[in-house]
């Protein structure tokens, strides 16, 4: 089996981040869901179950949890490329309810990249495979030195 490769935060090659509170996939945020994703090969995987402080409807996913699991999927596979980049665009089929407290797989791939905009996709998909929600993105890559500079300083500590 290939190596697996950790696909966490927001951190780049010049940029490091002195912690991770984003609200999907970060560890330092005790509200958050702490999304862990890995690569496997040109996928960005991440395993997880749902507990019922993320439903909608009586047993399953509010649909706003669902969009965000998937934003994260298909925001982890532009790591590959070693850039940030910021969602400007998606699109959600929500193609079966996601119930709570089962094992899930949420699943992001490359469709294609243009300059600065990258096409991703992505599906959450439950034991059997079935995918239950997909979706499609377009990520603009950022300068994420530039964009996050007032948070961090070259060697990764907090500058305030």
């Amino acid at each position: 089996m290939p190596k697996k490769i950790h696909a966490s935060g927001h951190n780049t090659h010049t940029v490091k981040m002195p912690k991770n509170t984003c609200f999907g996939c970060g560890r330092d945020n005790s509200e958050g869901m702490r999304l862990k994703f890995h690569f496997h090969g040109d996928e960005a995987v991440c395993k997880f179950r749902l507990p019922k402080k993320y439903q909608g409807p009586p047993g399953h996913a509010h649909g706003g949890i669902i969009a965000t699991i998937l934003d994260e999927a298909m925001g982890k596979v532009n790591k590959l490329r070693s850039v940030i980049a910021l969602t400007k665009t998606m699109d959600i089929e929500y193609v079966r309810p996601v119930p709570l407290g089962v094992p899930l797989t949420a699943v992001g791939r490359e469709r294609t990249v243009r300059g600065r905009k990258h096409f991703n996709v992505a599906e959450i998909r439950n034991q059997a495979g079935e995918v239950l929600a997909r979706s499609q993105g377009l990520f603009i890559a950022v300068d994420a030195s530039k964009m996050f500079a007032r948070f961090v300083n070259n060697n990764g500590s907090d500058p305030a």
